[in-house]
């Protein structure tokens, strides 16, 4: 197995070069939830075509752009954020990271202009594994697990950036895969 490190709240799993799952390729996932019966993430490096207001009328100031969080329950909306000090709410994934919190009150911030795009994350669906279904992605190599990495990474707009700086960021045994090009058939 790639991944030395397991699984778990606040770490990054990073797709291997190949992997051709649409849902997936080059994939880098934020785990917000991993436990015995599963585990959850959200994609941070697919975009979707949407802004939040495109989805959410009711947020007059939403130009924040909306990623693909991953192909489960895609009729849904999610949201990261490193403004704990203006929502009071979330849940704590990994230091000064908070997956959640009180929608009324983030539409009110957001409706002033109070919260900043580099300051939180919204995902359409998330990315969810079952009992046992994410170990044997990571003993087939599929993914590698990283706690090596800036929080920045987790909210950069810098879509084709993230999996390669990921990557780099795990030392010098992986940083030759950055440059990998997506389609194999093209080295």
């Amino acid at each position: 197995m790639l991944s030395p490190i397991a699984p778990s709240e606040g770490k990054l799993l990073i797709s291997e070069p190949f992997l051709m799952d649409p849902n997936f390729k080059r994939s880098v996932i934020l785990l917000t939830q991993h436990h015995e019966e599963g585990t959850i993430g959200f994609i941070l490096n697919h975009p979707s075509k949407f802004k939040l207001g495109d989805l959410l009328p009711e947020m007059e100031n939403a130009e924040f752009p909306v990623y693909i969080g991953g192909p489960v329950a895609t009729d849904t909306i999610h949201f990261i954020h490193r403004c704990y000090d203006k929502l009071n709410d979330g849940e704590e994934i990994t230091k000064g990271i908070y997956w959640g919190g009180n929608f009324e009150a983030l539409t009110v911030l957001i409706n002033n202009g109070s919260i900043d795009p580099a300051e939180i994350k919204f995902f359409i669906g998330y990315s969810g594994w079952s009992e046992h279904q994410l170990q044997n992605e990571l003993v087939e190599n599929t993914w590698i697990v990283s706690d090596q990495y800036h929080p920045d990474v987790v909210f950069s707009d810098n879509e084709e950036e993230v999996w390669r700086e990921v990557i780099v960021n795990l030392g010098v045994k992986y940083a030759h895969v950055s440059k990998f090009p997506q389609d194999p058939n093209l080295n």
